[in-house]
């Protein structure tokens, strides 16, 4: 009785904590920065390109993972003001640099910079979530659990976000006939836009 206890608790733990990793970032409100990173690392790729945006997803998921339980654990300690600037600051990198790719060049490996972007600025992005974990957790003392459940409804939500670009990519892409180089160019360029006003309002000079 008293391990069944246990593993419900846990269970009933973990479902929590899952749920506000995946909530933080499909909510518009708090995630919208983060959405609009992973929006930007895509906007190269169509639905075909699936493996590639799995690696993407992957090495943004190991970036943030490392400074997200670092960050929370109190093991580092970085200026708030400061990631809050970084983070529309990776946007507009990652947004701009798509700006200058060839359409050959996604084809090749030269296109693997977003695999770095993905996991270096997946990096800064992590410490800007453990910011949000820490406010919940309070003086927690067990956050080991708490933080592995947040971190995957993190990688959740970020899995939804990349199928509903996806497939509305497809949809104007592949049905509708839009040129891949417009498609690309018009995400890319409202998102470096957002960036540039978000870093602006977020300037820690």
């Amino acid at each position: 009785m008293r391990y069944t206890c246990g593993a419900n608790f846990f269970m009933g733990d973990f479902a929590i904590y899952f749920g506000l990793g995946r909530e933080h970032i499909l909510d518009y409100k708090n995630g919208y920065d983060h959405i609009l990173f992973v929006l930007a690392l895509c906007a190269v790729y169509l639905i075909r390109d699936w493996k590639k945006i799995l690696i993407l997803v992957t090495a943004f998921t190991i970036g943030h993972s490392i400074t997200l339980a670092l960050a929370t654990l109190r093991i580092i300690s970085v200026n708030t003001n400061w990631i809050e600037f970084l983070i529309p600051l990776t946007i507009f990198i990652t947004a701009g640099s798509n700006l200058f790719r060839k359409e050959e060049s996604i084809g090749q490996k030269n296109i693997q910079i977003n695999y770095f972007f993905a996991l270096f600025f997946g990096l800064i992005h992590g410490m800007g979530f453990s910011n949000y974990l820490r406010a919940i957790l309070g003086k927690s003392e067990s956050i080991l659990s708490p933080l592995l459940a947040f971190n995957l409804g993190l990688e959740f939500g970020q899995i939804i976000v990349v199928i509903l670009f996806l497939f509305i990519s497809y949809i104007l892409v592949d049905w509708l006939r839009v040129s891949r180089r417009d498609w690309k160019m018009v995400v890319s360029s409202a998102i470096a836009g957002i960036a540039i006003v978000l870093m602006k309002d977020r300037n820690p000079f």
